[in-house]
């Protein structure tokens, strides 16, 4: 396959770029200044992607600093909501699928239960708000298209918990972790090659059913503090950077935009239609894990 990702040093864009190459895909990262979602340009969104000539686009490039969000409402939109459209919009004029991703910051992180598609949706921040916006846009205005909603990513590029974690842990020996918030962590590494799975049976497959809202997130659920723990017994048993967590509430972690307590995701739905289920949380942080921590015992 010839897959053009929108976006550059994203985690997703540079799992993809790894895990397509090992496939033996061809995988072309978009980003400024050739493509910029900023401007919400859709005559040169499409050109951009038209001169890629791509079998499948994958909308990855997206305004993430959920804090900043909450003071830059409209660079988030024109990025997150505008810009996603536009690309959407280019896909469907090239006659090609496209695959876009989202958020479970869409959902209000209420509740007891894993989300599921169909659950109402109910933003609590403006980043959870703008993504909300651009599924609609992209759902609209490309019928061809998948728009999958994970969670709590990380993997060996760019900055996430991980990384953080392994690093303070350098010059602490406790840090206090939020208790009251769950999820299910998820590699940008096993994002990657769920993607991929989904822009093939996307391209070998016109059925509807395979076109619409899923979820893709790592299998089985952690608090932030539980994450932590893990990361931390994973590095020390390769002589990395570890330390206590001392388990904390959200309201003794103040941020400018609300995080949800609840970010499960139920990804049934994905497993029945395209057959992907990502693994369990554990094992892929082992992974991740094996990348950051060098034999030295230190962050890579």
């Amino acid at each position: 396959m010839r897959i053009v990702v929108t976006g550059v040093n994203g985690q997703v864009v540079q799992s993809l770029v790894e895990r397509g190459m090992a496939g033996g895909h061809v995988v072309i990262p978009l980003g400024r200044p050739h493509l910029d979602l900023a401007e919400s340009d859709a005559g040169a969104i499409r050109a951009a992607l038209e001169l890629a000539a791509p079998e499948a686009i994958v909308s990855a490039a997206a305004y993430t600093a959920v804090d900043k969000a909450e003071s830059e409402p409209d660079l988030a939109r024109a990025i997150n909501a505008t810009g996603a459209g536009h690309v959407a919009e280019a896909a469907a004029a090239l006659g090609v699928p496209l695959i876009h991703l989202s958020t479970d910051y869409v959902f209000s992180g209420e509740g007891s239960r894993a989300w599921r598609e169909d659950d109402p949706t109910g933003p609590r921040s403006v980043y959870g708000a703008t993504k909300l916006a651009g599924e609609a846009a992209v759902l609209s205005a490309c019928p061809n298209s998948a728009v999958l909603r994970t969670a709590w990513v990380y993997s060996p590029f760019g900055a996430n918990f991980v990384k953080t974690m392994l690093r303070l842990a350098e010059s602490r020996d406790e840090l206090g972790v939020v208790a009251d918030q769950v999820g299910n962590p998820t590699s940008a590494l096993d994002i990657a090659s769920g993607v991929l799975a989904v822009a093939a049976n996307l391209l070998a497959d016109p059925a509807p059913a395979r076109r619409g809202l899923f979820h893709m997130a790592g299998t089985g659920e952690t608090s932030w503090a539980g994450f932590a723990e893990a990361i931390f017994t994973a590095s020390a048993a390769r002589g990395g950077p570890h330390a206590r967590v001392n388990p904390i509430t959200t309201a003794q972690f103040p941020t400018a935009a609300v995080r949800p307590a609840n970010s499960r995701l139920d990804c049934t739905r994905l497993a029945q239609v395209h057959g992907i289920r990502l693994p369990a949380w554990q094992a892929s942080l082992e992974t991740v894990i094996d990348r950051l921590v060098g034999a030295e015992g230190t962050q890579r």
